[in-house]
């Protein structure tokens, strides 16, 4: 019985095996790899486990010792005989234990190159950015006055060395921990933020590329100082729900960073409005100082890229540095409405606008109430966007974009691929297809929420579809009027490509309109590549399937139920 247990929880120590042995099992093999000699690790076989464990000393170094002795106090019994004949002879030396190596295995994490680790943890800023992995927000010793370790670089130094390059900081978002808290406690917040910042932005930012800043009430100039003196690379500035954004700010930024091209200040506050949130007194005011804006402008004009905006009654004055050929080289302008909506119509100049930014790729005038500024009695065309690749001028309610300013803005635009016109029911199929746009890929043309009141087209939409079947991508007619008949020939025009391939549509909105079944399981047939399909409240389809599908599966199983409904022809 004790034997028995013996043998079931047994030390497993082996020595070196003597000359002439045979060669080692697998089990022998793989208890080598599971603890190498010199190791400072033994192994311990049970029932069913197998135990790696610390040990006080080298075991299977004496285990070794053990079977050396053993085989030189043992001869083979034949050579007792001639032993005893011969002459006694003096014993040879034993040959000497092979040195043991000193100190533990230093582990996989300081074998991999520096190279491969910069890699890796490159793929991981990429997709989460460099918080928290590479470093949170670091607290000053009191001791040394440095910050405290990364979380990254407490693993061991070659991560430590990984972790501390600047190449991986390229994209960084600061935000006070304490955000929503009283006004005391986020000014305390933000001081300790920036005690840490001291220290981040000499040692870590110097290649900084991309900063947001959000909801910084208190601090911003400081924190845009340390940026000016540490980041010399900065190439984009996002500044969200900021507090006292002043006209030094921003030309100190543009004076120390020569590649910054790219301003987001959408959501900030300028001190006046700032002083209105706290006291709760109204004080007119932009939602950053359109001086701030302009003198920037005029300062890092030439060589600006992108340029977002919040509308407010002082934006006219930003525009107006555009108009004038501020920024020559400005490709992405967004204006867009805060959380106050402002009922106060924007005027823009198309044709102004097209002479003083006649680079523009991408133009966005998301949610205003805004009309083209009248262009006289005698219309003079102006030289267009030649550049442009998107026009977005959805809305939630309906504005004053109607065929005639849709044809100023894009008479000369023949590369436009996308065209987002959500809330713009003044515009109809035909003046749609006088635009010199041949390659749109995506159509958004829905009406959400504004059927009442409204006297919507109930046909023309095959001019859409035969024009641009061959390379849309996506298309939205939710809320439109059309006929059933019309947008059955609309639909069909997908099964008829010349050629033989295959439509380009992946998606396709239909919600509210009078599509029938028949038309819809011909389009699912003829766009094997569609992945979303929405068909909400669509009166002439059957119960069951007014709904949206997301992904192949559900679309071919609409399909399925669409052609299970029809009647079978007689």
């Amino acid at each position: 019985m004790a034997s028995s247990a013996a043998r079931r929880a047994r030390r497993r120590v082996r020595g070196v095996p003597p000359a002439g042995a045979r060669a080692r099992s697998a089990e022998n093999w793989w208890w080598d790899r599971l603890a190498p000699s010199g190791s400072g690790y033994h192994l311990l076989q049970a029932d069913s486990m197998l135990l790696v464990l610390p040990g006080p000393g080298p075991a299977r170094a004496r285990a070794q010792r053990r079977a050396a002795r053993r085989a030189q106090r043992l001869p083979p019994p034949g050579a007792r005989a001639a032993a005893a004949k011969a002459k006694p002879r003096p014993a040879p030396a034993p040959a000497p234990a092979p040195e043991l190596q000193q100190g533990p295995d230093p582990g996989w994490g300081d074998r991999i190159p520096l190279e491969i680790l910069l890699q890796i943890f490159g793929l991981l800023v990429a997709a989460d950015g460099p918080m928290p992995f590479l470093g949170r927000y670091p607290r000053p010793s009191k001791r040394s006055g440095m910050a405290q370790a990364d979380p990254a670089a407490r693993v061991c130094r070659r991560w430590h060395d990984a972790a501390s390059q600047p190449a991986l900081w390229h994209t960084v978002t600061l935000s006070p921990p304490l955000t929503g808290r009283p006004t005391l406690g986020g000014a305390k917040a933000e001081k300790k933020l920036l005690a840490s910042l001291e220290w981040l932005m000499p040692n870590r930012f110097s290649q900084l590329q991309r900063l947001t800043l959000i909801h910084w009430k208190s601090q911003v100039y400081p924190v845009l100082k340390l940026v000016s003196e540490s980041c010399p690379r900065l190439t984009f500035l996002k500044l969200s729900d900021c507090h006292g954004v002043t006209p030094g700010t921003l030309i100190m930024l543009a004076k120390a960073c020569p590649q910054l091209h790219s301003l987001d200040i959408q959501h900030s506050l300028s001190p006046k409005e700032a002083w209105a949130e706290v006291t709760g007194t109204p004080v007119l005011g932009s939602q950053v100082e359109s001086t701030a804006v302009v003198s920037f402008l005029e300062e890092a004009g030439p060589r600006m890229r992108k340029l977002w905006l919040t509308y407010s009654s002082q934006t006219t004055a930003i525009l107006g540095a555009l108009l004038g050929s501020c920024c020559p080289q400005l490709q992405v302008l967004e204006v867009s409405t805060g959380i106050n909506r402002n009922s106060t119509p924007l005027q823009l100049p198309v044709e102004a606008l097209q002479k003083g930014c006649p680079q523009l790729q991408v133009l966005r005038l998301l949610n205003l109430m805004w009309l083209p500024k009248p262009s006289g009695r005698v219309v003079t065309p102006g030289p267009g966007f030649p550049s442009l690749e998107e026009l977005c001028l959805a809305s939630s309610t309906c504005n004053f974009v109607s065929n005639e300013v849709l044809g100023r803005l894009l008479h000369g635009s023949p590369n436009l691929r996308l065209l987002d016109l959500r809330g713009c029911a003044r515009i109809t199929p035909a003046g749609l297809h006088d635009l010199p746009c041949q390659e749109l890929e995506q159509l958004h043309l829905g009406l959400y929420g504004m059927l009442d009141r409204l006297t919507l087209a109930k046909e023309g939409s095959p001019l859409l579809t035969q024009k641009w079947c061959h390379t849309l991508r996506e298309l939205d007619l939710s809320g439109q009027g059309f006929s059933e008949k019309d947008l059955d020939q609309a639909l069909a025009a997908f099964s008829g490509i010349p050629g033989g391939s295959h439509p380009a549509l992946c998606s396709l909105n239909l919600r509210g309109t009078r599509v029938t079944a028949s038309s819809v399981s011909s389009v699912i047939s003829s766009c094997p590549g569609l992945l979303y399909l929405n068909l909400e409240s669509c009166r002439c389809l059957p119960r069951g399937l007014k709904r949206a599908y997301r992904g192949p599966e559900e679309v071919q199983w609409c399909l399925e139920q669409l052609l299970t409904s029809l009647p079978s022809p007689s």
